[in-house]
């Protein structure tokens, strides 16, 4: 599933799955972004996991003093350059989120948004301890997911995909208590609060969950260090 996003579901056609989205959709995706940048400062560098084709980046520029992009599709990565390109202070790299090219201690904020953690198709310990190791101390870790009370709205967004061939017939049978399926292979699962909760204690950070516009789940983490 991890080349699904990779090899189908990326660049022009990911770009076109938002352009879809209905208005409740577009609802949740302009308050998640909004939850975010309300979380950012005029000096911070932060770090985009999943960027996709620069969606969330190109809107984080306009605050952040430097926006960082990475994913595992190089059409992204290209897409994104060219939608970004009038924002000097953003950058992309083709990159896995368990094995960053990034200094320790680097970012001050750390994005993995509208539940990239499951879309990722990584070891979330992984991905987290990764995250954890490029942001400095007392840094912001973001991480977001689909809040319960959205499965309705999300259900349907997922169909208007489906009808527009971004991605396989949805299989009515195996698609019910967040996680969406499709006959091609296609499987989308939720992260939910719990979950988030349960992986931040396995490390050294303060965490907790905030509910947004009755549509996220953020899971909110200040990174701990030991003094050096």
């Amino acid at each position: 599933m991890r080349n699904y996003y990779s090899k189908k579901l990326n660049s022009d056609n990911l770009m076109q799955c938002y352009e879809i989205a209905p208005p409740r959709v577009q609802q949740f995706l302009e308050a998640e972004i909004s939850y975010v940048l309300n979380n950012i400062g005029s000096s911070d560098l932060v770090l985009d996991l999943g960027c996709g084709y620069g969606r969330v980046t190109k809107r984080l520029a306009v605050k952040a003093k430097k926006i960082t992009g990475i994913d595992i599709s190089k059409d992204n990565v290209e897409l994104a350059k060219e939608y970004v390109r009038h924002y000097q202070n953003c950058e992309f790299f083709v990159m896995d989120a368990k094995k960053m090219a990034f200094p320790d201690n680097y970012f001050d904020v750390t994005i993995c948004v509208q539940n990239g953690i499951s879309a990722f198709k990584i070891d979330p310990y992984e991905m987290l301890k990764e995250s954890i190791r490029v942001t400095k101390n007392g840094g912001t870790i973001l991480y977001s997911s689909y809040s319960e009370k959205f499965w309705d709205s999300r259900l349907e967004w997922f169909q208007l995909q489906s009808e527009h061939k971004l991605i396989g017939e949805i299989d009515q049978d195996l698609t019910k208590n967040g996680i969406i399926v499709c006959k091609d292979g296609f499987r989308a699962t939720t992260y939910s609060g719990m979950d988030f909760l349960e992986l931040a204690a396995k490390f050294n950070v303060d965490s907790k969950i905030i509910e947004v516009d009755k549509s996220s789940v953020f899971c909110k983490m200040k990174v701990k260090k030991p003094s050096p």
